[in-house]
């Protein structure tokens, strides 16, 4: 729980300062360190390079406050909510503190890292120490100079004041600061005492977005610089058997034409985590003056690609993942009691299988990256969700030192996890040393939709048994392609609250490349367990929602060490949304769906209000409550909520994706369909407000919207949706009894 505290954790083990050539103060800090209380700080102080660290609040001589943002922003707001953590606890005044994104520097930062909606979760309590101590640095210098005690004197918005009615400012006393001891003890302040968290924020770089100004990894240029178009296989399975350039270098603007694919090679062998995200494959670059002359070239390149393996189509997946919950070679996750005894005792049994299919990321802003690879330095830029790792990985592919390695982060147009893997990343750095020029690989939004990083096609069978009208048996089973689910989510609800209950997992290896998707594994899994639920609930003539309310309360989370979820911060979300949204009290002709959900480390519920317009459901509202601890920044957090809910529901309703003979059917918008401007619903945000540190919010409002969709269009149609995307089924969208509004 966030509280005052005195902080003892030993500071020096994370803070470092240094004075500012022209005055003022940079302070850094060790997130790592921070976040591991018991770490042994360094042994000897005098060795670190107090010149050569990037995580820093600056203060300048004239007051003005620099605050550096670490993690990669990825349109998730953490470049603006993570200064303001440390504006907080600094104690200036937000208006007055500039933002600059920090370059990657895993030694000081530890976490750099835009995936899985942890970065404010894990860098809480490090950004208020960080902020907290840089301020007792200030007040210390103030007070030495009043000649009195540190205790005496309050600050507020960057004016330290004494008992005696003094004051002075921060850029007064920085560079006396500078040279001080750093303390040991501070104190954090007290939810009550925020000034800044709980307040909306703009978005620090809205101003440069709206105007168009160099952000992202596209606007990304140094002089010399040349573009390059990668031809790839067509097909997943296939690879480069020879190809002809002749007429492709004649073109304007074309530099030259080179393969690239050994260096990736070598890297497979070297990494097995690289190989679901690395064609073994030659490629051919085509390297222009400019990006469309590049693109064009590739389009004259004569390439001839051979199979070298299955060549796999979305019948076939179908089939594969059916035999598979039919077979017996599953991964037991989780096993409590009795399963199949529990199933046999039972009065009834209620079985269903529930289906999606592959899914592109869609990102606005297609892939692309910058590297310039010289026998001094590794230069990388560009947008990249995982900086550390793709450093890592291209210092092992072309053998370099790490040290060699600078990675620049821009802002990025879009990611929900297709930059996690960044492919892109080792093919322009793989270019470049072999053209050894500056070079940028940009992706066509063809390129991007055939050649991506998908998610997994998947299916569940999920079975209950109930006995003396209670949930006696839970068993569900996972089928699904190049990935299970793991560790965690087998002890998300309902583990804890049936006492019979298994969790299996069997798994089909694909050459399509596949890999995480925003809310990963919980993205689908949400509405099929949620489904259920709600016809488990038809099935034994129950209240859906007080159904869900019984099982929590049998949880008793503190004698399970493995369950992930709290039993009683998930009633207060379903309690809350109930009332928020008038659950059971909707005028005639609006029809519900309720689901509640717990991933990410938040706790979510979301009822849909769903009317029959034109003879179809059409979804007009949806109600989203929240627990996600303290909230930083409300404005940011409720764009981050709307915008999950609106991509379940388009992906829920729109999103298919499928192959032929290893070919993608869709490679670009014409024939894959995103949720449009007009079919977006009202979505009305609530959060639960406690002092507890705050967890999740990027992707735990998306997995529960399809149920919750679901759920309402079986209220308004008689008829349950057991395969994503809804509209492949459109007769199911048709009311068994027509009631017609409008």
């Amino acid at each position: 729980m966030a509280t005052n505290q005195n902080m003892t954790v030993s500071r020096r083990a994370f803070m470092r300062t240094t004075g500012l050539a022209g005055g003022g103060m940079l302070i850094g800090f060790n997130l790592f360190q921070a976040c591991k209380p018991k770490a042994a700080p360094p042994v000897d102080l005098s060795q670190l390079n107090y010149n050569d660290f990037n995580a820093f609040i600056e203060i300048a001589d004239n007051g003005a406050v620099t605050i550096y943002s670490p993690n990669p922003e990825i349109g998730q707001g953490v470049k603006t909510s993570m200064p303001m953590i440390i504006a907080e606890e600094l104690d200036v005044a937000w208006k007055d503190v500039y933002v600059k994104q920090g370059v990657l520097d895993t030694e000081n930062y530890t976490r750099q890292v835009a995936g899985g909606s942890q970065s404010i979760r894990f860098g809480w309590d490090a950004l208020r120490q960080t902020g907290a101590t840089a301020k007792q640095m200030l007040v210390n210098a103030a007070a030495a100079r009043w000649g009195v005690d540190a205790s005496e004197c309050t600050v507020s918005e960057g004016v330290i004041t004494n008992a005696a009615g003094e004051t002075l400012g921060y850029g007064d006393v920085v560079n006396d600061a500078a040279n001080l001891e750093v303390p040991e003890e501070v104190v954090l302040k007290k939810p009550s005492e925020y000034k800044i968290i709980g307040k909306d924020a703009r978005n620090v770089d809205i101003d440069k977005i709206i105007t168009g100004q160099p952000l992202f990894g596209l606007d990304y240029k140094v002089d010399g610089m040349v573009y390059a178009a990668v031809a790839r296989p067509p097909a997943f399975g296939q690879t480069l058997a020879s190809y002809d350039d002749t007429e492709a270098r004649q073109m304007p603007g074309v530099i030259d034409i080179v393969t690239i694919g050994e260096k990736a090679r070598g890297l497979l062998e070297k990494d097995e985590r690289t190989g679901n995200i690395l064609s073994g494959s030659d490629k051919v670059a085509v390297i222009a003056e400019t990006t469309w002359q590049a693109m064009k070239a590739k389009e004259a390149l004569k390439t001839v690609w051979e199979d070298v393996d299955n060549l796999e189509s979305t019948a076939d997946h179908d089939k594969i993942l059916t035999d598979l919950l039919d077979g017996n070679t599953f991964e037991t996750m989780r096993s409590d009691g009795n399963v199949k005894k529990a199933f046999a005792a039972a009065d009834q049994v209620l079985e269903r299988t529930y289906e999606s299919p592959f899914l592109p990321h869609n990102c606005m802003e297609p892939m692309n990256f910058f590297a310039h690879v010289t026998d001094e330095k590794v230069h990388l830029a560009g947008p990249i969700q995982t900086p550390e790792w793709k450093a890592g990985l291209v210092s092992t592919m072309l053998d370099r030192d790490p040290k060699d390695i600078h990675l620049e982060m821009t802002r990025m147009g879009g990611g929900f996890g297709r930059r996690l893997f960044g492919d892109f990343v080792l093919e322009a750095a793989e270019l470049s040393d072999k053209i050894r020029k500056p070079v940028k690989v940009v992706y066509s939004r063809e390129d991007d939709m055939n050649d991506g990083i998908y998610r997994m096609a998947i299916k569940y069978r999920i079975k209950a048994g109930v006995k003396d009208g209670k949930v006696t048996a839970y068993h569900l089973k996972e089928a699904a392609i190049n990935s299970n689910m793991y560790g965690l989510i087998p002890n998300f609800f309902p583990a804890g609250a049936i006492e019979n209950y298994q969790i299996d997992a069997a798994n089909h290896k694909s050459p399509i490349t596949t890999g995480a998707w925003r809310a990963p594994y919980t993205n689908f899994l949400a509405y099929a367990e949620q489904s259920f639920f709600d016809e488990l609930a038809e099935m034994m003539e129950v209240d859906r929602v007080q159904l869900r309310l019984d099982l929590l309360k049998k949880v008793d989370a503190a004698a399970d060490e493995r369950i992930q979820y709290s039993p009683e911060r998930m009633i207060k979300v379903v309690e809350t949304a109930v009332e928020k949204s008038g659950w059971g009290l909707q005028p005639k002709g609006v029809y519900q769906g309720f689901v509640n959900y717990y991933c990410h480390n938040s706790h979510v519920a979301e009822v849909a209000d769903v009317v029959i317009e034109n003879g179809e459901p059409v979804v007009k509202k949806v109600t989203c409550v929240v627990d996600c601890g303290i909230v930083v920044n409300p404005l940011g957090a409720k764009n981050q909520a709307e915008g999950g809910v609106i991509d379940g529901i388009g992906h829920a309703m729109y999103g298919d994706f499928g192959f032929e003979n290893g070919k993608p059917l869709a490679s670009n918008f014409d024939r894959y369909r995103l949720i449009r401007m007009q079919e977006v619903p009202e979505v009305e945000v609530h959060f639960i407000k406690n002092d507890l540190s705050p967890t999740g919010l990027g992707e735990p409002t998306l997995p529960p919207a399809g149920g919750a969709i679901a759920n309402a269009f079986k209220a308004a149609t008689g008829n349950r949706l057991y395969k994503q995307p809804f509209t492949k089924t459109p007769e199911l969208l048709k009311p068994q009894k027509q009631e017609i509004i409008g």
